[in-house]
Formats: structure tokens, sequence, C-alpha cells
């Protein structure tokens, strides 16, 4: 579908010969993105430009400006080339001026940003990415988001809130809220929790549409992937009481993360099964309520803070979510990339290490990384 269309304006290259939920990456530009699942390699010369198509039809066009003089221009010659209907928005992302367009051109809709990159050889360089299918289909719409707001443009971006989450919820005044458990307030800013929350929404509605996919696994790896990334600064006030409050100054990693997941486990279990049945991080640690993944991911996010190295594993047959730490000492680990993790159990009072005979099949649970 999208082909025809734009091989007329762009010469059409690809990173790779398929996406299938791994971060792609360009040492080159130094930029990258992680799309959902199911795109396919459709053609170009994997240098300057790059596009893919999804089984319902997406197009994934992701195109490299070298020696260009501001996004604005840019912006305005790619609205005048594909004839789009839709508005363009401009917006500081991480310091850099940014444009969002919503796509409306021929019979397709989307969405479109572009964004400065900064490759390590120090060239000028605008990095286009449209996401866009047919302009009938609106259940759509969360997928093309969810793919700009994974775009990383630079290294140092890669642990912010996206593109569009950022540009959505921009983050202006910071406010100070009491954090459950202590007697500290946290500095978070003042639309943290809705931004969290609704990065949790959109990437749950993504990750249905894999739900009886032989892809569903990725799929459920990208969904938290989205969700660390976009929390992950915005618990820094967060890490930072907390280990002021619970770390003890003995250099014992083991102890700092049990202590933390002590903390977790006095939270009060909530769950929507209507909803995405995830309350979001910033949430669940000011309140003090959630879900077992909820605060699984939550516990990984602070230990990461501190430079433990965490992670969580999640399984559809238990219907249950625990962390993942990488700390010396004897209990029950699970293998995850090259490490053999201590498992933690997030809900009920119970020790790192110790996970429940009747949920100790390794098989049945899928480990979530995110080393990158």
């Amino acid at each position: 579908m999208s082909k025809h269309v734009l091989c007329t304006l762009f010469i059409i290259v690809a990173l790779s010969s398929g996406l299938n939920a791994e971060i792609l990456g360009s040492g080159q530009w130094g930029f990258q993105i992680d799309p959902p699942e199911e795109f396919e390699f459709v053609g170009g010369d994997q240098i300057k430009s790059f596009e893919f198509e999804s089984p319902d039809g997406i197009g994934l066009t992701l195109m490299i400006y070298t020696n260009v003089q501001t996004v604005d221009a840019t912006a305005a010659d790619i609205q005048r080339r594909l004839n789009n209907q839709g508005q363009s928005s401009f917006f500081n992302y991480q310091g850099k001026r940014t444009a969002i367009f919503n796509l409306r051109f021929q019979n397709f809709s989307g969405w479109g940003l572009c964004v400065p990159l900064d490759p390590p050889d120090g060239t000028t360089a605008l990095l286009l990415v449209l996401a866009y299918g047919d302009a009938r289909r609106t259940d759509l719409e969360p997928v093309y988001l969810s793919i700009l707001d994974s775009v990383v443009p630079t290294p140092a971006d890669r642990l912010a809130p996206g593109p569009v989450t950022a540009w959505n919820y921009p983050q202006t005044r910071r406010v100070s809220k009491p954090l459950f458990g202590t007697k500290w307030g946290a500095l978070v800013y003042d639309n943290d929790e809705r931004a969290a929350q609704a990065v949790v929404d959109r990437e749950h509605a993504v990750m249905l549409r894999y739900l009886d996919s032989p892809e569903w696994q990725r799929a459920w790896t990208r969904f938290y992937r989205m969700i660390y990334r976009d929390s992950f600064e915005r618990l820094s006030s967060i890490a930072f009481i907390v280990e002021r409050t619970f770390y003890q100054p003995d250099g014992n990693s083991r102890g700092a993360a049990e202590r933390v997941l002590n903390w977790v486990q006095t939270f009060r279990y909530e769950r929507d099964p209507q909803g995405s049945d995830f309350v979001n991080v910033v949430t669940a640690a000011l309140e003090g309520r959630g879900d077992c993944d909820s605060r699984a991911l939550l516990w990984a996010i602070i230990l990461e803070h501190q430079g433990i190295p965490a992670a969580i594993m999640v399984s559809r047959s238990y219907s249950h979510a625990m962390g993942l730490v990488d700390v010396p000492g004897e209990g029950a680990r699970f293998p995850l990339n090259d490490k053999h993790m201590l498992v933690a159990e997030p809900i009920s009072q119970t020790a790192i290490g110790r996970i429940d005979r009747a949920m100790s099949d390794q098989k049945a649970w899928l480990g979530i990384s995110f080393e990158n």
C-alpha cells in the first residue's frame, strides 16, 4: 500500500531484514527505535532511508537528512511533499527542537516525527519517522503513536520518556508528594502520574493486538520495556529517597535489594481486570498500591538506579510476575541472558530467592531484561 506513495518521494532503505520486536539501532547515526512485532523490510539502501510494513498494512518509514538547516524547514518540506492535510507542532525534546505531524494525505492517516540526531562523527543530521496506514483504520492510532514514542534519537535519551509522551505531557513544574512508607516527600513533575498511566494504557492496547499471536512473548517484552524507559527518569527522586530510607552503608547489595523488596511487599494489592491491570510505577510508589507486575517493575527500576542489576519475569500460565536480581547468595535462580538471577516475590512477605513450588517451572516464565 505505502510503497507506491512514498517511493515517489524517498529512496527507501531498511535497517535489517526484519524487526521481530528487537530494538533497532544505527551505529552510524546513533539512534534507536523499538517498533512492535511483525514488521517486514520492503526495500532500501540501508544508509539513509528505511522502510518496513506490517501484515495489517502499517507503513513505517525512517529517513536521515544530512546537511540541513532547521527542523522547521525540513518539516515544512515534508508537509509540502506529502500534501499533508494534518497539522504539525513543534516542541523541545531533551533540549532538541522537534516536530510532530498528524498525517492526513491521500487515503492514509498516521503520525510523523522529525528530531535532530547526534551522530558519532559530528555530522548534522535529522531523523524523520512516519507511521501510517489506511485512514479508515482508527484502531491503528495507538500503534502509530507507540512507534514514534519508541524513538531514541541519541544515547542520552535512552532512559527518558519518549518524544510523543514528552509532547503530550511536558514536564514544566515539579511538586513534592509524600512517598508511601516514608517520612519524606518525593519531587516529581505534576503530570508524571498521568503521563506514566497514559503510556501504560496505550502500550497495553498495542500488546493486546498480539494476545493470540505466536509473537505474544515479544509483545509482552516490549510492553514492559516501553514502560521501563518512560518511568526510569520519573523515579529518580523516589529512588533517592528509598535509598536514603532503606539502604544501609554496608555495601551489601543483597541486603539492599531485600529491604526495598520488603517495602513493595507492604503495598496494597490492587488490580483492574477490565483495564490495563497495571498501576503505573510512579503512582504505585507514591500511594503504595499495585499488582504484582507494577511492584516487580518498580522494584527493579529502583535497584537499577542504585547500580544493582535487576529485571523481571512474567508468566501467562501462572498470571503472575516476579522480580529478578543479580546479587550473591543462596536461593532459587532464573537464567536470563548470561546471568542466573535470584527471584523476588513482590506480593507476599517472602525473602529473596524463594518461590512457591507450585510456580517453580522455569519454562512457564518469560524473563525480561532491560539491558541495552
